[in-house]
């Protein structure tokens, strides 16, 4: 399998889909007598009373008057250097090095094939902590990882034609004596944080080439991990616009409208499409091969939540007393942790009304965000904005 990198961003593409609200156009009903026109137009009144009851409630919603903060260019500046030096640059630090560990741990059991039992789990349980640190960092949803696409050589997902399933046997079969050289020129799709979990779950041991998989993944992901986390250290300034506050397309414009189009694509992609809430299932939930979907989900809502609660954060809210909204977007982060904390590990065997409190508690924080603390700050909603509430 040859490098080829137009034909990964294709299959990217067709595999995410494009998440376009549509409105179906109501049927005209023609009765052929008096009766039939009477229950039909009694259906429609009663539609239309249900369908302004809601547009109501939404309506109250959104017509809540907003004061945006005053937050002058140093405050501005002061809080988006602290967001790249404790949440930035340490997300892919970790996620850089949990990756080596990873591959120092397969390089010392892996010495001789095959590995399994304690040994088999000892790299199963690190390349967990590997996916969550990940999941993590993929949070941010700007900068080097997704200007070069490296983020889908970490994570390709969602993959909805099981492509690394086939792609990482298929590399496997056709390299036994895979090196990290190789695996550099191969496709995203037997690279990165699917194609480990595909190798380490996808048996009850490892051969010696699914061990040269192991050992040339999880080096070439450590690297590819190590360029982006130098990256940022070197031009933080630069990623997030900080030293051009008045950039209103930069700075916190950026960065809230990159949590927010990460919830929205985690509770959309990962979260409604595979388990088929509103619409027929598509995809799978991340992380299926290991049945460890509830860990990454809670990686992320762990970040969502360390940002949107962060003390500076809300100081800056406070300066203009929005203390309420932080305490509203506190109150949903903590809810939506609890009722995760109480779904079992893989969320597909979790029952529906469980798998639909986690997606409605998503929305409402999606709307707090978007309708709340978005226009608070007097940043605007981009037009990448996927959620259709």
């Amino acid at each position: 399998m040859k490098k080829n990198h137009a034909l990964a961003m294709v299959l990217s593409a067709l595999s995410a889909g494009l998440l376009i609200s549509c409105v179906k156009p109501a049927d005209d009903n023609k009765a052929a007598d008096n009766d039939s026109q009477t229950v039909a137009q009694e259906s429609t009144a009663t539609k239309v009373s249900n369908n302004a009851a809601a547009n109501e409630s939404n309506n109250s919603e959104q017509n809540i008057v907003i004061t945006p903060v005053d937050i002058s260019a140093d405050t501005e500046k002061k809080y988006l250097t602290h967001v790249a030096d404790t949440m930035i640059i340490p997300a892919y630090a970790d996620a850089a090095k949990q990756s080596e560990v990873l591959h120092d741990l397969a390089q010392k059991h892996c010495q001789k094939a095959p590995v399994s039992g304690d040994e088999l789990q000892a790299l199963r349980d690190q390349w967990l902590v590997l996916a969550q640190a990940w999941a993590s960092a993929e949070m941010i949803d700007f900068g080097p990882a997704t200007a070069s696409m490296s983020n889908l050589y970490i994570n390709y997902y969602p993959d909805e034609r099981g492509l690394v399933h086939s792609g990482v046997a298929e590399l496997i079969a056709a390299n036994p004596t895979l090196t990290p050289k190789q695996l550099a020129n191969e496709s995203a799709i037997v690279q990165g944080v699917p194609g480990l979990e595909e190798a380490l779950y996808a048996n009850d041991s490892l051969d010696a080439g699914q061990c040269a998989y192991v050992i040339s993944a999880s080096s070439a992901l450590s690297t590819r991990l190590k360029d982006i986390e130098s990256n940022w250290q070197e031009n933080a300034t630069d990623l997030l616009v900080i030293n051009q506050t008045a950039d209103s397309d930069k700075g916190l414009n950026q960065w809230f409208n990159s949590l927010l189009s990460s919830i929205e694509n985690m509770k959309n992609i990962a979260i409604d499409q595979p388990l088929g809430l509103t619409a027929k299932a598509k995809g799978h939930l991340p992380a299926t091969t290991a049945g460890q979907s509830r860990a990454i989900i809670n990686a992320k809502l762990a970040t969502l939540n360390r940002a949107l609660t962060d003390p500076v954060l809300t100081a800056m809210l406070s300066s203009n007393n929005e203390s309420e909204l932080g305490n509203n977007l506190s109150t949903a982060l903590a809810e939506t942790t609890t009722l995760l904390a109480q779904m079992p590990e893989d969320l597909v065997t979790a029952d529906k009304e469980a798998q639909q409190a986690l997606y409605d508690h998503l929305t409402t924080v999606t709307r707090l965000i978007k309708r709340q603390l978005i226009p608070t700050l007097g940043v605007r909603v981009g037009f990448n904005s996927t959620d259709g509430d």
